[in-house]
């Protein structure tokens, strides 16, 4: 309890500046004499305190101390404040208060190099994943895959995850016995039960992480009109440069129902090449998108 007050007693100092005794005795619900007993041991431990007597006066640290300058270097301290920064911006619990209580101890100030905007987005969702995952909860949702079936599952979250532009959760299913990954954007009705479990030995456990396992793959090759050379970069690695200024590239994706969406968002300004049943395909799936326009 001591060590605590002792730290707590540092960070006021160092906000406030000047504190008398007896407002910090009535903060920690100690004695004045007890306070004035934590800075002989403050002091006796190497930190530059002092007290003033009379009016005005009160405890104070030294005008340039840093605690900090003995336990981390700079570049430490540079680490921890953007981690915080990290945890701030995706709206973590208490963040905003630590990361001030140690910009202050640090004597740095505050640069907002991230900013995650959650408006309209699955930011319940994020948090409800990340509180079952720190207080290892089993989670239920509804979640629709890539081929519009909707099922229902548990799992034991564990981790969360971003790539290819969008957030996953990662976790052991309860009704598929294995790891799998979700897609935040098609989780619904997500709810965190009062159970508890316990982390398993992940080595042991067979993992299909992508659902694309069980989709054969094929090799596309796409001309991407100049009209779409910013989706382009989004989209793809750099492909070969045209005369005319499209773009051809190559990729292989598993083939299923969103590559076919894929290549129709680009409309008119992407022409699939190869190989030659995809192209019937989409212009199949063209033909009909017509039709509904008759």
């Amino acid at each position: 309890m001591q060590t605590n007050r002792l730290f707590e007693i540092i960070y006021i100092l160092l906000d406030k500046k000047s504190v008398p005794a007896r407002e910090l005795a009535a903060q920690f619900g100690v004695s004045t004499r007890t306070i004035y007993r934590d800075i002989d041991v403050l002091s006796s431990s190497g930190i530059p305190v002092y007290t003033e007597k009379g009016k005005g006066g009160g405890i104070s640290l030294l005008p340039d101390f840093v605690l900090s300058k003995s336990i981390l270097n700079e570049k430490e301290q540079n680490e921890i404040l953007s981690a915080l920064q990290g945890l701030q911006a995706v709206k973590a619990t208490d963040a905003d208060s630590i990361l001030q209580k140690l910009s202050a101890i640090f004597n740095k100030s505050i640069t907002p190099w991230l900013d995650v905007d959650f408006a309209g987005w699955c930011e319940d969702i994020f948090n409800n994943f990340k509180y079952a995952i720190l207080e290892r909860k089993i989670v239920q949702f509804d979640y629709y895959g890539v081929h519009g079936d909707k099922t229902s599952r548990r799992i034991e979250p564990i981790q969360l995850c971003f790539f290819s532009k969008a957030w996953y959760v990662k976790g052991y299913c309860l009704v598929r016995q294995g790891i799998r990954m979700f897609k935040l954007t098609r989780v619904r009705e997500l709810t965190v039960a009062g159970e508890h479990f316990v982390m398993r030995d992940l080595r042991t456990i067979p993992t299909n992480e992508s659902p694309d396992r069980h989709r054969p793959d094929i090799t596309l090759k796409i001309r991407v009109a100049p009209e779409m050379t910013y989706r382009l970069i989004d989209d793809f690695e750099p492909g070969e440069p045209q005369p005319d200024g499209s773009h051809i590239v190559t990729v292989t994706w598993p083939e299923d129902s969103w590559v076919y969406g894929f290549i129709l968002s680009y409309g008119e300004y992407a022409e699939v090449l190869e190989p030659a049943h995809l192209r019937d395909i989409i212009k199949e799936k063209a033909k009909k998108i017509t039709e509904l326009y008759l």
